[in-house]
């Protein structure tokens, strides 16, 4: 059993949507600690703590239970009540908090002393209303008028600033006794007859802006909650895996978990869709980037998230130029956010469009969305946000009309760098310097060239052989410009792309592996840069760090300069499948499952240290990442669907495979696997050296085929 390695160990998360509760392990809230109860980007529990007689309680154990429910259990130290000494150990306190619109607690104290026992309980009870990115900079600044009221045994905290309005109700609930405020605490007069269970719920209602997100009131309902049920029908619809590998198995019943509990609601037209934000806690919100690559890692998963990603970033494509917001028409956003420094006019996130590979990826994932679902009618509803897309990319994307899309802020507070490596100190010379923009990242050429040609595709859907056969030359003209300017013959690899003057940055990072899974890398090249990313500077053990250790701004527990993050490697992994290098991809695959064996349940965080792996350490967590992460958990998903090669063509009703088991996974069995109307389950096994496979269960239509590499 490996040693269990815990990412952000001190604290518990839970969340419903973009609501979401962080305490420490004791259930307590700091509020000098990015810890709060969060709702529509505002903290509105800054500080809780529970005692009794104003002693604090003694920790057994706290866990997570679901996603949206936790559980603290706790006893008591020596207390002086009036009956005398209370002894430690005499109480066993149980805390279970859940999420579900607001927030509900239930508190049950039981009396294991031989006497009656009398005390108060008391629940310190504090809110700031502060702006979640000031909570997590700790960089808190004091903003409105907040105002108390205790009335008719409900507390009400109300904050305004300006036309921003944030609330939170306290209301007890259910109690075997009665409740009084005083000194800013509830408090409770317990009285409890020996083996007896003294109980009290409270629900927390958040208020915004004349929303009042009620709770459930989870004690009168056996805890079987509106998310519950919600995330048992994502589970129950997604595509299941079975393995003797009990190990990988657990990964992949983990990642499912993990993006359940990601999912936010998308409205359009009077239909309800979801799709995945971007991590827990911090990104519960509509993120760009983050929402279309997990929704192509999720594909032979449940591409029904990629419906929710289309449809919501379409709705909000950008319709004018801003600088203020980074802002283009067709541009789609990078974040979306309702904290109160962007609803004043703060910071530009209402929504904020700087990043440069989003509406590009958003092309991507239309196409590959329909060849999983064969939804002409969702094609036809995206048409004109493809053509603004496309536009986007020939006026804006490339601004310069050098032939290459490139990224430079135009706000006062928008983001240095707009690639996926968008920290500010990301980009760096190979002497570790930094890199001024416009920056023309090799892998958003790659993205462009994929775009181009299957948005073709699509034209060919609708008739229009013309428009199809203009995006196949331009995407053929970028093919020959890209690898005549970024290719670097002396080190057998792209650069990481072009600087201000048109120079390469000849860093070596991991950037260039992406460029495989899009398809722009000649044949004869493609083995060079498979061999490169595997080189010990480059390749850590664990996975493709993001930059070679032999760079000199070389970190590998920073952020984006030498750190492994699991979704960067599963796209390299599936361009090594496109290229048909099965042992590199199965490479990567052992090194990120390994990786996972050792983080709590198997979870994967959004990065971790690029480390070197030897056979007496284990991988070093990064001590900020999201867990869980959407593109983190896809990770999984996507090596999964690499190993076997699985490529949808729904609507000519065939699904392709090209199966190559590494030895750590000597078999595997897909169920539910959906291809437009049909549902299928598949077997893989190896013998030796060879994959088989077979169909063991089929609904509907489909032909399964051994594929062919398409390079």
């Amino acid at each position: 059993m490996p040693t269990q390695v815990t990412v952000n160990p001190s604290v518990i998360t839970i969340n419903d949507g973009s609501s979401f509760l962080v305490t420490a392990n004791d259930g307590s809230i700091d509020d000098h600690q990015a810890q709060g109860f969060f709702v529509h980007d505002t903290r509105l529990i800054s500080y809780y703590e529970i005692s009794l007689n104003r002693y604090p309680l003694l920790l057994l154990t706290s866990s997570n239970i679901t996603h949206h429910s936790a559980l603290y259990q706790f006893t008591n130290p020596q207390i002086p009540t009036v009956n005398g000494n209370l002894a430690s150990g005499s109480l066993l306190v149980t805390i279970r908090r859940d999420i579900v619109g607001g927030m509900h607690e239930d508190i049950d104290i039981t009396n294991y002393h031989s006497e009656p026992i009398e005390f108060l309980l008391m629940l310190a009870i504090r809110s700031d209303f502060a702006d979640i990115f000031e909570v997590r900079a700790k960089n808190i600044v004091t903003r409105g008028n907040t105002e108390t009221v205790w009335k008719d045994s409900v507390l009400t905290t109300k904050y305004r600033s300006r036309s921003f309005v944030r609330g939170i109700v306290t209301e007890p609930v259910c109690s075997t006794s009665g409740a009084s405020y005083a000194n800013g605490r509830l408090m409770f007069n317990v009285m409890i007859t020996p083996g007896k269970t003294w109980h009290t719920c409270i629900n927390f209602t958040a208020l915004a802006n004349g929303d009042a997100l009620q709770p459930q009131q989870t004690c009168a309902a056996s805890h079987n909650t509106e998310a519950g049920k919600i995330s048992d029908e994502f589970l129950s619809n997604a595509t299941k895996l079975q393995s003797s590998n009990a190990e990988i198995r657990g990964f992949y019943q983990q990642a499912l978990v993990d993006m359940g509990a990601l999912r936010i609601q998308v409205e359009d037209n009077g239909h309800q869709f979801w799709m995945p934000a971007a991590g827990i806690p911090w990104f519960m919100a509509v993120f760009g980037r983050d929402s279309v690559i997990t929704s192509l890692q999720t594909m032979a998963v449940y591409h029904e998230f990629a419906r929710g990603t289309l449809v919501r970033l379409a709705q909000l494509q950008a319709t004018e130029s801003d600088d203020w917001h980074d802002a283009q028409p067709g541009k789609m956003l990078h974040e979306l956010r309702r904290d109160e420094l962007t609803k004043l006019n703060q910071l530009p996130y209402n929504p904020y469009y700087g990043t440069v590979d989003t509406t590009i990826l958003w092309i991507i994932t239309l196409a590959e969305t329909y060849s999983w679902n064969a939804n002409l009618a969702m094609l036809n509803e995206c048409k004109s946000p493809l053509e603004k897309a496309l536009k986007w990319i020939d006026k804006y994307g490339d601004f310069d009309n050098d032939g290459f899309v490139e990224y430079v802020t135009r706000s006062s507070h928008g983001l240095r760098n707009q690639g996926w490596k968008d920290s500010g100190e990301s980009m760096v010379y190979p002497n570790g310097k930094l890199v001024e923009p416009p920056i023309a990242l090799c892998e958003v050429q790659g993205y462009v060239y994929d775009a181009w040609l299957k948005a073709a595709l699509i034209y060919e859907v609708w008739g229009e052989q013309e428009q199809a056969k203009k995006l196949r030359q331009k995407a053929e003209e970028l093919y020959q410009r890209f690898n005549e300017q970024f290719w670097m013959e002396d080190e057998g690899f792209y650069c990481l792309g072009l600087d201000n003057n048109k120079q390469q940055i000849k860093s070596i990072a991991s950037n260039p592996g992406h460029l495989l899974w899009s398809g722009i890398v000649p044949q004869e090249r493609a083995k060079r840069v498979a061999g490169r990313l595997f080189q010990k500077d480059i390749w850590c053990g664990w996975g493709i760090r993001t930059l070679s250790s032999e760079n000199k701004g070389y970190n590998p527990i920073s952020y984006q300069r030498g750190s492994v993050w699991p979704h960067d490697n599963s796209i390299i992994a599936a361009g090594l499948k496109r290229y048909g290098y099965d042992k590199e991809v199965n490479h990567i695959a052992e090194g990120i499952f390994a990786a996972a064996s050792y983080f709590q349940a198997g979870r994967m965080p959004e990065l971790f240290a690029g480390i070197e792996r030897r056979d007496d350490n284990f991988p070093v967590p990064y001590p900020d990442a999201n867990i869980p992460q959407a593109w983190a958990a896809g990770a999984i998903f996507l090596l999964i669907r690499s190993i076997l090669g699985l490529e949808a063509d729904a609507p000519q009703r065939k699904l392709k495979i090209q199966p190559c088991l590494p030895e750590c996974l000597p078999d595997l069995e897909l169920s539910n696997l959906s291809v437009g109307d049909a549902k299928v389950s598949l077997r893989f096994w190896r013998e030796r050296e060879q994959t088989h496979w077979e169909v063991i269960h089929q609904e509907g239509e489909l032909e399964v085929m051994k594929g062919n590499r398409e390079q």
